[in-house]
């Protein structure tokens, strides 16, 4: 909605103290706030400022005394007030949300909407249509909002294997144009905040025949969770608060953990598997078997045998052998396991949970799928047209052609094949060539350059194509298309030598194929894992300029061809290897 700058933006006025008042009320019962939230939310000296969006819908945006835009209103009289990031950076728990890999969020910056395949956690139960913010994912944290939107579809969906398309209709992202507005910080850091209003209450654990120690045992590792697998579509469903384990609930951790392994992951090996180390049975099968909801709190506590009630891993799994668990033999090296017993009891009553490599999965799963997602962009479409102007002019009113439109090559080319035909002009024996006439001659002819008798046709359409004034068409995929007056040039990406004999990459000329800077740095540190940096390009109205530490032109072109851009357009120079 802010991809494009603010159009008929209005001088910004004080609000007055009434019309605060009410907008304060508002928010506070809006958004269910105490009167202190809803005095730092709407604060005194809150300017207003009308403005229009790209498509020209009308808007109000409410700003801090300080400039920073925190709320806004999008339709004509609309009452539908939505926070800025720059709000909820103020209250990050305000709106229900949803968390999404770091590699999204430049995707988001861009102007595009959350697919499913994004999401990694979310607020559970978020009805369609509801307002949400999206964070970046952190484990064990809520990261900070970096985009506002309605919900595409209810949350319930997104936990499902074939779930695709729109997560959330992103309506206003971090560096958009609304955010320029403002102070223009860097988001806050992630932060240990309570999610209470958001989350569902913890599910209470379900008793078995087995008894209650299995029971409490059970709620201690997976609170909030139910007998089948939890939180599969990653739902944040409690408050997020640091807490210690003693060392008795570790060493509970870590038999739960045993049997979920042979459970889920040993009781699927064959007999050949066996016997495996010690150190192996530990690190490959117990240790990814942790649950990876403990509780609903963040734990600063390790589950290891370091932190349990046994002083060593042979200690332990001895432990479980006595209980019927696994079969161990000694050797002089180490204990092997040379076995495990899936229909004990204790396997066989296990309620299996979220564990840490089922996380892992699903984690490489859903980045996968963005990864397709963002494959299927479709490639661009880039127009080259081309408008009668000055000398040209004369040709199209000679042909009877209207003046005030756009022609391709192909129109142009049709146009000289017309008036060739019309006016006998093609060469007989060579029909390639055609004669310049009086108009044509009128038309092309320059002070430093004398013209030939006969001309072949597709220079006859270079040399009008010159004539003439040049614009373009870009049209890419989820966008409008956009016209405009000049000479598209290609996006350059050049390596060269920079402080001494240290390689970099240079990229510019980007701006008109949607891309913005900060965004493109953003990626490129990733996906490059190196330095990047941005600065204005040489040159009056240059642009900006992506800096790449090192030799990165495959990988950059990549990411721009993943973008929709096309490979004629991209220009790929490595001038590292030449003498000055």
């Amino acid at each position: 909605m802010f991809k494009k700058p603010l159009g008929n933006l209005k001088t910004s006025a004080p609000l007055r103290s009434s019309d605060r008042r009410k907008l304060k009320q508002r928010v506070v019962q809006s958004f269910s706030l105490s009167a202190e939230e809803g005095d730092v939310l709407v604060p005194d000296g809150l300017l207003s400022v009308k403005f229009n969006t790209y498509s020209d819908d009308p808007g109000v945006a409410y700003l801090a005394p300080g400039g920073d835009p925190l709320w806004f209103t999008i339709g004509k009289g609309s009452d539908d007030l939505i926070p800025t990031v720059y709000t909820l950076w103020k209250k990050p728990d305000l709106l229900p949300f949803l968390s999404t890999p770091s590699a999204v969020i430049p995707k988001l910056i861009g102007g595009a909407d959350l697919m499913i395949p994004g999401v990694i956690q979310h607020t559970p139960s978020i009805k369609e249509s509801h307002l949400v913010s999206v964070t970046e994912y952190t484990r064990d944290k809520l990261g900070p909002p970096l985009a506002v939107g309605r919900m595409a579809a209810h949350s319930d969906i997104m936990g499902r294997e074939d779930a695709k398309g729109k997560a959330v209709y992103v309506m206003h992202a971090w560096k958009d144009h609304l955010w320029d507005m403002g102070s223009k910080g860097e988001p806050p850091d992630p932060v240990s905040a309570s999610n209470s209003k958001q989350a569902d209450a913890p599910h209470e654990s379900v008793a078995d025949d087995n008894g209650s120690q299995r029971d409490a045992e059970h709620k201690l590792l997976v609170e909030g969770q139910t007998d089948t697998p939890a939180s599969p579509s990653g739902e944040v469903t409690s408050e997020v608060r640091n807490h210690t384990l003693s060392r008795e609930e570790v060493t509970t951790i870590l038999r739960k953990s045993v049997l979920q392994a042979i459970q889920k992951l040993l009781s699927e090996l064959p007999a050949s598997s066996f016997p495996l180390s010690a150190t192996v049975f530990y690190s490959t099968y117990i240790l990814p078997s942790r649950p990876a909801f403990i509780s609903e709190h963040v734990l600063t506590t390790p589950i290891d045998i370091k932190h349990s009630t046994h002083k060593s891993l042979t200690t332990f799994l001895k432990v479980c052998e006595k209980e019927g668990l696994i079969k161990l033999k000694d050797m002089k090296s180490e204990v092997l396991v040379m076995g495990v017993f899936p229909t004990h009891d204790d396997v066989e009553a296990h309620r299996p949970y979220t564990s840490l490599k089922d996380l892992e999965l699903k984690r490489e799963k859903q980045d996968g799928k963005v990864e397709e997602e963002r494959k299927k962009v479709k490639e661009m479409i880039i127009v080259e047209k081309w408008k009668p102007h000055q000398q040209s002019l004369k040709f199209f009113q000679g042909v009877g052609l209207n003046i005030s439109l756009l022609y391709t090559l192909p129109d142009i080319k049709s146009a000289i094949n017309k008036h060739a035909a019309d006016a006998s002009l093609i060469k007989q024996n060579d029909q390639q060539l055609i004669r310049l006439d009086e108009l044509l001659n009128s038309v092309l002819s320059s002070k430093s350059d004398e013209l030939p008798q006969f001309m072949k046709r597709e220079e006859l359409v270079k040399r009008l194509s010159d004539k003439m004034q040049s614009w373009y068409e870009i049209t890419a995929d989820g966008k409008d298309p956009v016209l405009k007056k000049g000479q598209l040039k290609s996006i350059l990406v050049v390596v060269k030598m920079r402080q001494g004999r240290k390689a970099s990459t240079l990229i510019t000329n980007f701006e008109p194929y949607f891309l913005v800077a900060e965004s493109l740095a953003d990626e490129l540190r990733h996906i490059c894992a190196s330095a990047t940096s941005v600065s204005p390009a040489l040159g009056k109205g240059s642009g900006m300029e992506v800096f790449v530490q090192g030799k990165q032109i495959k990988a950059v072109t990549e990411l721009l061809v993943s973008r929709g851009i096309p490979k004629k357009w991209i220009e790929a120079m490595d001038l590292s290897d030449k003498k000055k």
